[in-house]
């Protein structure tokens, strides 16, 4: 231990005070968190490594914390949970923050309606010392069930709750899912594509969905319902509302599917059916998974969210609690490949 401290454990204010720089700007390089120039960095790092600080994380930030454990709360099959990448890659980025924290994740999981109530129980039950939830229903008992929680909670995706409920507002963290679909249309439509289709996610599941719906609809408000299917964010979910897609509006040029892993099966079809990418179909994802976008023939022109810091965020959320709760909102971007 360095004279500085005089014996005692060293503290965040004693690394931003020999730094020189704020206790803020301290608790933001300690968590990877942008806005921080290089050099500060650089400083910070350096007194940390000389006064030996360890981030007390218990204490500074999550003052609940009893367990060391906090709950994932997944409203999908545990089967397609973890054939999904999006979710693989949403749960590496909770686990990594949680890691950080010196905490564990708990994945709980609501395959069918007697699984509410267990996993209530669970969370009211002093098992864990928060809840990450995520993929859940409009109306899903566990929004009424996170106003009465006494751990802090926050939700992928905004939550949904049943017409004309009122519920406590939560911390969320979700992807700018309406502006990344009007880049994509608004792309097709520069390409010159005027028959151009969406598959959609199942908008009565969750917000997404509905979002990523309503960006289409921005660009194309006059589009025929013939050009909209509805599908269930799985590879052959897309691949069948291609091809209900194509028996419908066979002249159809572009299409905007809603998620990678829907598109590849959309692909999929459309070679089955011997139309060309993109000479004569032209194809938008969202996501940017790149196990995906990149593995596809031709590689996937594609809406980016960054899904692994999106599960940081909603981890680091637990920890960090302004009040009111916040809903964080991360920016999307396209990334053209070869399909469109």
């Amino acid at each position: 231990m360095t004279p500085h401290t005089h014996g005692r454990r060293p503290t965040l204010e004693d690394v931003a005070r020999r730094s020189g720089v704020s206790r803020s700007t301290v608790s933001r390089v300690i968590n990877d968190e942008p806005r921080v120039s290089a050099e500060v960095v650089e400083q910070v790092r350096r007194v940390i490594a000389e006064l030996g600080y360890v981030p007390n994380q218990a204490a500074r930030q999550l003052v609940t914390r009893r367990t060391g454990a906090v709950a994932v709360v997944a409203s999908q099959p545990q089967n397609r949970l973890f054939l999904d990448p999006f979710f693989d890659c949403l749960l590496r980025g909770v686990r990594r923050e949680l890691a950080g924290h010196g905490a564990q994740a708990v994945l709980l999981f609501l395959d069918d309606p007697d699984d509410h109530t267990r996993v209530a129980d669970y969370l009211g039950g002093g098992h864990v010392d928060g809840a990450v939830l995520f993929s859940l229903r409009p109306g899903d008992r566990l929004h009424e069930m996170a106003d009465r929680l006494d751990i802090p909670v926050v939700f992928g995706g905004r939550p949904l709750p049943r017409d004309g409920d009122t519920v406590r507002p939560h911390a969320y963290v979700d992807g700018d899912n309406r502006g990344g679909a009007r880049q994509a249309v608004q792309h097709l439509v520069s390409l010159g594509r005027t028959r151009i289709a969406t598959v959609t996610g199942p908008y009565d599941q969750e917000d997404s969905a509905a979002e990523r719906l309503a960006g289409y609809r921005d660009v194309l408000p006059d589009a025929p319902t013939e050009l909209t299917e509805r599908a269930d964010y799985t590879e052959q979910g897309g691949a069948e509302a291609m091809a209900a897609l194509l028996d419908r509006s066979p002249g159809l040029d572009a299409v905007f599917v809603a998620s990678d892993l829907m598109a590849a099966g959309a692909l999929r079809t459309l070679r089955e059916c011997g139309r060309r990418v993109p000479e004569d179909v032209a194809i938008v994802g969202f996501d940017d998974l790149t196990e995906i976008s990149e593995a596809t023939d031709p590689q996937l022109t594609t809406v980016h969210q960054d899904v692994e810091r999106m599960g940081r965020l909603m981890a680091r959320l637990l920890f960090d609690r302004p009040a009111p709760p916040p809903s964080v909102v991360v920016p999307t971007r396209l990334v053209v490949r070869a399909s469109a």
